[in-house]
């Protein structure tokens, strides 16, 4: 109590005199600056960018076997995206029917079933700006051979069956594939300290 008081007494004295200094100063920065926080003005909300856009990428058997779950994590990671959701699983053959829907009448699909219930997977959703047509981008075309270098499939996959990833085709595709595989409450609404910076356009 005593350091508190002989310091306002000693202060006190020199703010007085130093407040037409700072008021001067102070008066020519612009207003959205003079309360310590920086405001970005108004915007209308067609001029802000969809930065909550989601999307669905699942890492397959191969690519946990072959401990690629960091680099592939790493890649989103760096790109600026959000994970929201994240998880483990042994699926099962209900839910890759409802999955792949569409290629249920293909010839390959038994064996495709085969090896996505082989072993373990792990399903992610990443948020971001464009977050569905640039982790498309990143992970490259289906069959690794015409995958160009730089993307997920042109580095690690190995077969058109073997291609170490999923990713959503469409922003609507991506809303359908992740209310198939998860609950609403294992998805996290979380806010990076980094998102006014590189979200902001």
């Amino acid at each position: 109590m005593l350091q508190r008081c002989i310091f306002k007494r000693i202060a006190q004295p020199f703010f007085s005199r130093h407040a037409d200094l700072t008021k001067a100063l102070v008066s020519g920065f612009p207003d959205a600056l003079q309360d310590g926080r920086r405001v970005t003005g108004h915007r209308s909300a067609s001029s802000s960018p969809d930065i909550r856009e989601r999307t669905l990428i699942a890492v397959k058997p191969d690519g946990v076997q072959r401990r690629l779950v960091g680099k592939v994590i790493q890649r989103f990671e760096q790109r600026g995206f959000k994970l929201v959701g994240l998880k483990m699983l042994q699926v099962s053959e209900d839910i890759l029917a409802q999955h792949y829907s569409h290629l249920r009448a293909k010839p390959f699909y038994p064996d495709l079933v085969d090896y996505m219930t082989s072993g373990p997977v792990v399903i992610m959703v990443w948020e971001g700006y464009n977050v569905v047509q640039s982790t498309r981008s990143m992970v490259g075309h289906t069959n690794p051979v015409e995958a160009p270098p730089g993307t997920v499939r042109g580095d690690f996959g190995l077969h058109v069956s073997r291609n170490v990833v999923h990713a959503s085709d469409s922003v609507e595709g991506a809303k359908g594939e992740i209310q198939l595989w998860f609950q609403r409450q294992e998805i996290l609404n979380w806010e990076s300290c980094d998102q006014a910076i590189s979200c902001e356009l």
